[in-house]
């Protein structure tokens, strides 16, 4: 079982800020156009997955998922913009990741669902569209440019958020897979 060592933690802190930049640039894409706010969870799993899954093919022990979630919590602190909103369910997909992981005694199929979940990453951020509405219009009126707010809302109805989950699912799933296939990752 491959576990934490000196090199292993350095591998991982590479993972880490590749993590960060894939969600740093999923966060900023969503600024281009409303369209691609409400589409977070796509643009995540597709930017997100083959790091997770490399990671979690090069440590399979305790700690990796959260050493993710830490990671960004760090971030969100630094730039100012560490809320409950965001945090919590960081702590929250980090311990369910763990927790898969151990339950399935660090397999592909564990650190397949936990890559999944590991994608979520921003979803604190946009799921205030659909669960903290009133929230997301007036800050989007404030931070962005006219008519971002407006569009914001006729882009995302109640019925985009499953149509967005599933499909970011899928694509965290297919990228997981070709990542795997690629690096020749153990089952």
């Amino acid at each position: 079982m491959k576990s934490w060592n000196g090199k292993n933690v350095l591998w991982m802190l590479i993972y880490l800020v590749l993590y960060m930049v894939g969600t740093f640039i999923t966060c900023v894409l969503g600024s281009v156009h409303p369209i691609m706010f409400v589409c977070y969870q796509i643009v995540a799993g597709i930017l997100l997955s083959g790091i997770v899954i490399k990671a979690f093919d090069r440590v399979k022990t305790f700690g990796v998922a959260l050493f993710f979630s830490i990671g960004i919590v760090l971030i969100f602190f630094l730039i100012g913009d560490a809320s409950a909103w965001h945090i919590v369910p960081l702590f929250v997909i980090g311990v369910m990741a763990e927790l898969i992981r151990f339950a399935t005694k660090y397999n592909r199929t564990g650190d397949m669902v936990s890559t999944v979940i590991m994608t979520f990453s921003t979803f604190g951020f946009y799921g205030q569209i659909w669960f903290n509405r009133d929230f997301t219009y007036s800050e989007a009126i404030e931070e962005m440019p006219a008519g971002y707010a407006d569009t914001l809302m006729n882009c995302s109805p109640v019925w985009a958020l499953p149509v967005v989950l599933i499909i970011g699912i899928a694509a965290s799933v297919l990228i997981s897979n070709l990542t795997a296939k690629i690096f020749k990752l153990e089952r």
